[in-house]
């Protein structure tokens, strides 16, 4: 299984919910990159995209896209292709570096709120990291590109989501904050029920579970 797959990707939404839809355009790849639509009324705006053949057509079945955001510094992935696509500008997060110069699509900034829907929540913000969480109190949509993850190489044991490997000794403690019902990730599946306890049962046991986490990664490596 690749890390990161470079074959031609076909569009298969994995999820879809009233809000939006998901999708992992190269579910052979271990990293298990994940993208996501956001419908608010009417409007798509599409997160940290991997572009996939009929990615365009499932788009315009959501309704007209808004803009194309980017929520982690290093997640440029297909956005400006997309967004040049789709003649709309790219959403970075007023605060966030290295980013907008790599792109030729318009570039607008946003600060607290996204489509006077979404909550921008700052998750780490740091010279080497920089990580943006959106958050729909009212329907519980959290959507989090990096600091937490359900690809099997973020979780240990019982785990349905788990910490960043990098981020377990010290897991950001805004993640405290949320209580959501369903969580959108940068990698790996959806979280679609019960999310809150999840992602609470995460951070407690991150630095706990640590442990087990490298062990496994290592058994991974040696054992394939």
């Amino acid at each position: 299984m690749p890390l990161k797959s470079t074959s031609q990707a076909t569009f298969d939404p994995d999820d879809r919910w009233d809000g939006g839809t998901t999708w992992i355009a190269h579910p052979e790849e271990s990293m298990q990159r994940a993208s996501h639509a956001l419908v608010v009324d009417g409007d798509v705006w599409v997160v940290d995209p991997v572009d996939a053949d009929g990615l365009d057509e499932h788009l315009a079945d959501l309704g007209d896209v808004a803009g194309v955001v980017v929520l982690l510094d290093r997640h440029k992935r297909d956005t400006d292709a997309v967004a040049l696509r789709h003649d709309v500008p790219v959403y970075i997060p007023e605060w966030m570096d290295g980013v907008a110069e790599a792109m030729t699509a318009p570039v607008e900034r946003f600060g607290t709120t996204l489509a006077d829907t979404y909550t921008v929540y700052p998750i780490k913000d740091s010279r080497f990291w920089q990580e943006a969480a959106l958050y729909d109190e009212d329907d519980g949509t959290l959507v989090i590109p990096e600091a937490v993850g359900t690809a099997s190489y973020f979780r240990t044991g019982r785990e349905r989501i788990g910490i960043h490997p990098m981020l377990r000794l010290r897991p950001p403690r805004r993640l405290r904050e949320f209580s959501p019902e369903r969580i959108l990730v940068g990698h790996g599946e959806p979280l679609r029920s019960d999310a809150d306890d999840a992602l609470a049962d995460a951070v407690d046991g991150a630095r706990r579970r640590t442990p087990a986490l490298y062990f496994d990664a290592a058994k991974d490596l040696v054992f394939g």
